[in-house]
């Protein structure tokens, strides 16, 4: 190998160490990173692997038996692809759960407070009740024929599934993916199942914010890669002992709609009898039975009519 001459590098060195002094007066820009969830504006980034991230699902699911929430509610219709979205504000809510799948939803007209929509469901089916349109609906909780009227399409089924974020199933497999840059610091757990031919197929992605390691987003998808739910939590705080986001966004773009929850009070834990779950279709009301040819009538088209006076 051929070594450049002395009286070259001298040189070269010299005005290597100009540049640098140069650039670091001039050109050399030092710009903080900034990160939300945290009250340091610098925190140091948490380092979690697979196990724990899967761990802290698991104990998150089975730290909640039961609750009772009082919730401020924000229906809204369309989506942001259509780049129309219409929001209701002031719906005072209540949510009774308890484990397997008991869950309750009571909806209630802002300002004067009346019952809009008294929703129950114990498993499979659901059974709901507009007082403003004396109807009674029951059927499946799965959505089968969806409704032109989006709100319509809501089922307890869509709470459930994002409120409590279940474990991921043993046989699926996990990656995990560290979505980490400027604007965001994330873990994502995708959990995928082997299809036909050997193709896998993504079921859903936990989020974990970086910052404090706290789940941050959920999104369930469909058979075909399409998204049913994307759920975001956010502002965790301590109810009875118990660490749960105060703030939860649920937004199914299928469906044309979204429901932001506010927790105003919740009690974890305290057991709920078996008579908060019983919703009987009342005497004289109309009974419409959801099936392949007939949509549900739901809650949200209770919150948009004024009910009677």
């Amino acid at each position: 190998m051929k070594l450049m001459p002395s009286w070259r590098i001298l040189p070269l060195v010299s005005v290597l160490g100009l540049l640098a002094l140069g650039l670091s007066s001039c050109v050399v820009k030092r710009r903080l990173i900034v990160r939300t969830g945290s009250s340091n504006s610098q925190p140091t980034l948490q380092v979690a692997g697979t196990a724990e991230l899967l761990k802290k699902i698991t104990d998150q699911f089975n730290a909640v038996q039961s609750l009772t929430a009082t919730v401020d509610m924000t229906p809204a219709l369309g989506t942001a692809e259509k780049n129309h979205i219409t929001e209701y504000k002031d719906v005072r809510g209540y949510i009774l759960f308890r484990k397997p799948a008991d869950i309750r939803i009571i909806g209630l007209y802002p300002v004067i407070r009346n019952t809009a929509f008294d929703m129950v469901s114990t498993g499979d089916t659901f059974r709901l009740y507009v007082p403003s349109r004396n109807q009674f609906v029951e059927g499946r909780n799965d959505v089968i024929e969806p409704s032109k009227s989006k709100l319509e399409n809501l089922r307890p089924q869509h709470f459930l599934d994002a409120i409590f974020v279940r474990p991921f199933a043993p046989n699926d497999k996990v990656i995990l993916e560290n979505f980490t840059d400027e604007d965001n610091a994330y873990y994502i757990l995708e959990e995928v199942r082997e299809g036909p031919q050997g193709i896998l197929d993504l079921l859903r992605e936990v989020w974990f914010n970086r910052v404090n390691l706290r789940m941050a987003r959920q999104i369930i998808f469909d058979k075909s890669g399409n998204i049913l739910t994307d759920a975001r939590y956010s502002d965790w705080r301590p109810f009875d002992a118990v660490m749960f986001p105060k703030h939860i966004e649920i937004n199914r773009p299928q469906d044309e709609y979204a429901i932001v929850l506010d927790v105003v009070k919740m009690d974890i834990n305290k057991g709920i009898s078996d008579d908060k779950f019983v919703l009987n279709q009342p005497p004289g009301s109309t009974l419409r039975t959801v099936g392949m040819a007939a949509p549900a009538t739901s809650a949200s088209r209770a919150i948009e009519e004024a009910p009677p006076q």
